[in-house]
């Protein structure tokens, strides 16, 4: 994974300084509250429902063991003994002090994380798929590119005050989207041109909240050495032209939407002719390798798939059987396996660890997985380098851990935003949502023999919890002082990426199960052979589930 360059630590060190004279001053009442706020938002630092809430970039989603046990210290030290990974590969501490923050970052510092970027107008962690490097039909690794544009987007100061929160996303899968690029900002698919040349799809205007829509393509072939150059060139239409008189209207897709993605374009097109052509902006053959020869693989054995103590195992725990099956996936390296740590047990507030948990996750990387964690946009965790070998331990030490539960990919395994129990935003909570739906789903039902079923929830529009691209997504909704719950169904965050419909008038909070139990019996009842939830649906359309529910 990347390490810091002298220019980044010195970079970092300098930011934690200068804030933590900010926070004394602040505190001391020499800054202003409407003077502090962009200064803390700089930093990651929120104030929430009960108090201030640091969130922390994860570039990519890839820590290290040394990282993983500076987030459990702060979690014991400095919060209530929990962490809340995001949909964002970011880590949220909801607890701590305001004095405290600048220690927690000078913490972070000593083991190459910040909070820069987290917040605020600018643009935020890059985000990519967690599989990357070690997925056998990955086109290439995206880490470089992600790294890329993680430098030059860093206190870019040009881009540091946009008209809204900007959020980039790389897929290098040519089949599948883990990363859910259709649904940012900018979203880049890598791929190759007739002649093999790397390059990507360009993506631009996606996103969800108040007014959900997929990214439209501008660029069927954006050329690897132009990427920068091309970004830049959006990013420059955008500052011109996205609203900055009403915040609901002032994200790029609406900005797209109102020129139309071929006059948008052509703004780009006419930006990037001033861009490409400076020898600045391109991305040298040199530099690529560089930032590719951060990104080492370990050295893998020469082992063979479906070892002797693998099969003796799998034959005798039907526990670790289901979890092999569901949690763990194909690695490019023959007699090795990818291990998804399902941070969604039963009763546990979806993405919540526990400083234990972290310290015993580090033990776990270190023992299993070339010190290397990554964390996913579905809230989880994978070790990417398991041995096929070593898969039964690991799960059993997992267990000891609390974090061997087997729904990677199933109806339990729920995207959840904090919700109502601490952002101020929200109109409703989502963690009793969850809890409610993983206690009675985990009880009734095979979560197997369903399939894959993603069911995201937000207790606001803002939509943290992605609700609008779940196959079922709950909307958390305010009514007269009164917590309701909308629904959504056939939304998807994939290469086909949809935005889902409203099934119809919104529910009570003691409601949401009995009707989600409707809508599942209604696909059982629908589903042909293996069809998934989102095939079902797409298929019968949702007039069978609106008169399952409210007739």
């Amino acid at each position: 994974m990347y390490q810091y360059a002298p220019e980044d630590k010195k970079i970092i060190t300098e930011r934690v300084s200068q804030f933590r004279q900010q926070t004394d001053r602040y505190l001391n009442g020499d800054i202003e509250e409407a003077a502090f706020l962009p200064l803390r938002l700089q930093n990651g630092l929120y104030i929430q429902r009960h108090a201030p809430m640091l969130r922390i970039a994860i570039p990519y989603g890839m820590l290290n063991s040394n990282q993983l046990r500076c987030l459990a210290k702060i979690a014991r030290d400095y919060d209530k003994n929990y962490g809340h990974f995001t949909t964002r590969q970011n880590i949220q501490f909801n607890w701590p002090h305001l004095e405290d923050v600048p220690d927690i970052l000078d913490d972070l510092a000593k083991v190459e994380m910040h909070g820069v970027q987290t917040s605020g107008n600018c643009i935020r962690n890059v985000t990519s798929d967690e599989f990357a490097g070690v997925d056998a039909e990955e086109l290439t690794d995206p880490r470089p590119y992600c790294e890329l544009i993680r430098q030059w987007s860093t206190f870019h100061p040009e881009f540091a005050y946009l008209p809204r929160k900007f959020k980039i996303a790389v897929s290098a899968h040519p089949n599948t989207d883990r990363a859910a690029i259709l649904a940012h900002d900018i979203g880049l698919q890598l791929i190759k041109n007739a002649t093999g040349e790397t390059g990507f799809k360009v993506f631009v205007g996606g996103g969800l909240g108040r007014t959900p829509i997929i990214g439209s393509l501008i660029n069927d072939f954006c050329p690897e050495a132009d990427i920068l150059s091309y970004l830049e060139a959006i990013l420059r239409v955008y500052n011109r032209y996205g609203r900055r008189d009403n915040k609901y209207k002032a994200r790029i897709k609406i900005l797209v939407k109102a020129l139309g993605p071929d006059a948008f374009k052509q703004k780009v097109a006419e930006h990037w002719h001033t861009l490409k052509h400076k020898d600045a902006m391109r991305v040298s053959s040199e530099s690529l390798a560089g930032l590719k020869s951060r990104f080492t693989h370990p050295s893998y054995q020469i082992l063979n798939d479906m070892p002797a103590s693998l099969n003796e195992a799998l034959a005798k725990d039907a526990l670790f059987k289901d979890w092999y099956e569901q949690n763990t996936a194909q690695h490019k390296q023959s007699g090795y396996r990818i291990a998804i740590v399902s941070l969604k047990a039963t009763g546990d507030a979806p993405g919540d660890v526990t400083g234990e948990q972290l310290s015993g996750i580090a033990d776990l990387a270190d023992d299993f997985s070339s010190s290397e964690i990554r964390v996913a946009h579905t809230q989880n965790l994978v070790f990417a380098d398991v041995k096929q070998s070593d898969l039964y331990p690991l799960w059993q030490r997992l267990g000891y851990l609390g974090l061997a539960t087997a729904n990677a990919g199933l109806l339990t395994d729920v995207i959840c935003c904090p919700g109502g129990d601490f952002c101020a935003l929200a109109n409703a909570k989502s963690i009793p949502i969850a809890q409610s739906i993983q206690q009675h789903f985990s009880k009734q039902y095979d979560l197997a023999k369903l399939g894959n079923i993603t069911l995201n929830i937000s207790g606001c529009m803002n939509a943290c919890g992605h609700h609008h691209i779940g196959n079922i997504g709950i909307l958390g909704v305010d009514k007269k002082g009164k917590e309701y719950y909308q629904i959504a169904l056939g939304g998807s965050s994939g290469q086909d990426a949809t935005v889902a419909k409203i099934l119809g008038p919104s529910f009570e909070q003691n409601e949401v199960v009995s009707v989600l139990d409707k809508i599942i019996k209604t696909f059982e009842g629908a589903r042909e052979n293996t069809e998934t939830f989102l095939q079902t649906y797409q298929r019968i359309g949702i007039e069978p589930f609106k008169a399952a529910v409210y007739n």
